[in-house]
């Protein structure tokens, strides 16, 4: 009777559960607002739910979210829709909010967003193992993280590629890849879990390249690692830990190691309800180590637990490996019929669900326990194996060709790329050596080019000082005829004016009356004569004053011819403190060449609208500087240009300093200072 009374009262717990369940849901469908939204997450990430329930409560809270305005919580709650479709597997409604969540993302340029989406799309190619897919996301998400500094989330992406990698069994590549990650979280707070994961990762990396020492290393850092009290205990690290240091030493034969770790693994706290598959593991290879060392305790019972619970998780991977290890344990047995049997049913899951690696495992098991028909297997096992291989190599190069060359994944045949690459290297190398003959070609017509100016530059030099010489013979005899004439003219008129003096002179011996008429005359002529020797003076003196000197009518010559050629408006100035007629040759020759470079180069590269050259006089310097308003240049990178160091070089001949000034689109300032003698700057002319 208390039996009764006591299902009875459960029953209607039950029913009124149900009915409360059912008027929240009522409610909740009457009533979608913003204040249901939380309550719709909450649901959608109920393990305790069915899986048509949580997709229901997702899709709802979906709706909402989507009519919310464009901004960062709705994205916050896009990536909370996103997680939950990711938590029950449903694949295809992860991929379109994570698409969704790109779009959004990139229209506001939120990187951050933008690289979270990145991965989001990468996780979901990763579970429908489209491996170079979810590589180039990943590795997009990457680039962004590393664009705008954002360390613990690169370095996170960076774990998530190397398990990529080491899945694919690019194990090099994928070592390379924990290693920057883990050079990033060494320098940070709070990333405890993230190193726990590196080295864990690296554990395993060197297991299946059987260096197992160094595995064993990694997976004790691992361990010591669980230590740090910010790790929750309830993500079951410890048990993940103890199961790959046992699985190491069950690969390097040390059973007795191997069965102390699995059983403090299995031993772990809340390991069952916690974990369910790991458990199942830990058991699996427990079996599997007391089998290899003889000890037949609770076997088969093991094996056909770790089974049971794999195969009610629908966990394909293990319920192929149990299989396997219970065809092995029942061929030692001598029970073939039952190890043919269990091999037979690995290798149809294994392909029934395309899982080519636990093939080649069910295949070699076969083959060992049905000896009739282990050619035929061990055929497939060689082709299949090959396949992989091939498979494995052709998808490290993708990785590599995503990671170092481009961002966008070219579908070609593997085959086609092989004959291709022949192609590739006979005609870059063609290529090479034709970059390399036309660069010797063009540097042999440079060459040519320069030493035909430095002749040219030779000759001009010489016929500049013919011209100087000339020019100065010219104004010599020039001066010297000037000299003459105003010699003669002063001393022919002084001669008419002693002649007047002395007839006024003798007007005293004459009658007054005749003798100022006289007088008058004489007067009025000597005014005359001075008039003369004063206007011609005057000319004489203005001429010279105004005469320029040839340096500077050759400048002139070169100034004009600028003007005329180049649509640069030229501006000039000369000190009129200089005095020329002092200045050596040699300067005046160099200075002339670097006016004529610096215009040259103006003309060339400053595409200047305003140019000004300018000679000041200094104490004890010539100063000339150049002054252009063109797109500038770096002067560091320029500093070994032909121009400039023809220019430093006369700078050098007169014992004078180069200074250049420039900057892009900010013009230059060329200033060359040329030490001469003192007197040249005086500011009278004594002559």
């Amino acid at each position: 009777m208390k039996r009764h009374l006591l299902i009875s009262l459960f029953l209607l717990l039950i029913l009124f559960a149900c009915t409360n369940k059912k008027k929240k849901e009522k409610d909740l469908s009457l009533n979608p607002s913003e204040d249901s939204l939380s309550i719709y997450f909450s649901l959608a990430n109920n393990i305790d739910l069915p899986f048509q329930y949580k997709q229901k409560y997702n899709k709802k809270a979906f709706d909402i979210v989507k009519n919310q305005k464009d901004d960062s919580i709705k994205k916050v709650n896009l990536f909370k829709v996103a997680n939950r479709y990711y938590n029950m597997s449903d694949w295809s409604s992860f991929k379109d909010v994570s698409k969704l969540l790109l779009e959004k993302s990139i229209n506001s340029k939120d990187s951050v967003n933008i690289a979270k989406s990145y991965t989001y799309l990468g996780d979901y190619y990763q579970s429908q193992t489209i491996s170079d897919s979810a590589f180039l996301n990943y590795f997009r998400a990457e680039k962004i993280y590393l664009k705008i500094n954002d360390d613990f989330r690169l370095a996170k992406t960076l774990l998530t590629k190397a398990d990529l990698q080491l899945t694919e069994g690019d194990f090099f590549e994928s070592e390379i890849t924990v290693f920057k990650a883990l050079k990033i979280l060494k320098d940070k707070k709070n990333a405890a879990r993230d190193i726990y994961d590196s080295y864990n990762l690296l554990g395993i990396i060197y297991n299946e390249r059987e260096e197992y020492e160094k595995s064993l290393e990694y997976h004790n850092k691992a361990l010591n690692i669980l230590d740090d009290k910010s790790i929750p205990a309830d993500l079951q690290l410890k048990a993940i830990s103890l199961n790959n240091i046992g699985f190491v030493y069950l690969r390097m034969n040390n059973f007795n190691k191997a069965k102390e770790y699995l059983r403090r693994g299995l031993n772990e706290k809340d390991l069952y309800n916690g974990n369910t598959n790991l458990y199942a593991m830990l058991l699996d290879n427990l079996a599997v180590s007391k089998f290899k060392s003889k000890d037949f305790t609770e076997l088969p019972e093991q094996f056909y637990d770790a089974l049971k619970i794999r195969d009610s998780l629908k966990q394909e991977s293990g319920i192929i490996i149990s299989k396997i290890h219970l065809s092995e344990y029942y061929a030692f047995k001598k029970d073939t019929l039952r190890a043919v049997q269990l091999s037979k049913q690995a290798l149809n899951v294994s392909r029934t669900a395309n899982k080519v690696r636990n093939t080649l495992d069910a295949l070699k098991q076969i083959a060992i326990v049905d000896p009739k028909n282990a050619s035929k297997y061990s055929k497939e096992y060689i082709l299949l194996n090959d396949k992989l291989l091939k498979a494995e190599r052709n998808m490290g190069e993708k990785f590599s060709r995503i990671e170092y060359e481009t961002n966008e994944i070219k579908d070609q045949n593997s085959n086609l790329q092989e004959k291709n690459k022949t192609l590739i290297y006979v005609f870059s190398i063609c290529t090479l050596i034709g970059l390399f003959f036309y660069v010797y070609k063009t540097q042999q017509a440079r060459n040519r080019e320069l030493l035909f100016k430095q002749q040219q530059q030779i000759a001009n030099e010489d016929i500049y000082n013919l011209m100087i010489s000339q020019q100065n013979e010219i104004e010599s005899t020039r001066i010297k005829e000037k000299k003459k004439v105003a010699q003669e003219l002063h001393d022919g008129v002084l001669g008419r004016m002693f002649g007047v003096r002395i007839s006024l002179d003798s007007l005293d011996k004459i009658d007054e009356a005749e003798a100022a008429s006289k007088r008058k005359k004489y007067l009025a002529e000597l005014k005359h004569i001075e008039e003369d020797i004063r206007e011609i003076s005057h000319d004489l003196n203005r001429e010279k004053s105004e005469l320029i000197n040839n340096f500077v009518v050759i400048l002139n010559k070169l100034f004009e011819n600028q003007k005329n050629t180049y649509p640069s408006k030229l501006e000039t100035s000369f000190d009129s403190h200089i005095k020329w007629e002092l200045v050596n040759n040699i300067v005046k020759i160099n200075l002339y060449r670097i006016i004529q470079e610096a215009l040259q180069n103006c003309n060339k590269y400053a595409n200047a609208e305003t140019i000004k050259v300018e000679f000041k006089s200094e104490i004890d310097h010539l100063v000339l500087s150049i002054l252009d308003d063109g797109v500038g240049f770096n002067v560091k990178r320029t500093k070994n240009g032909i121009g400039l160091h023809n220019i430093e070089y006369r700078a050098a001949e007169c014992k004078g300093t180069v200074n250049i000034k420039s900057a892009k689109g900010e013009g230059t300032l060329l200033v060359v200072k040329v030490p001469i003698d003192q007197k040249i700057n005086l500011q009278k002319n004594d002559i």
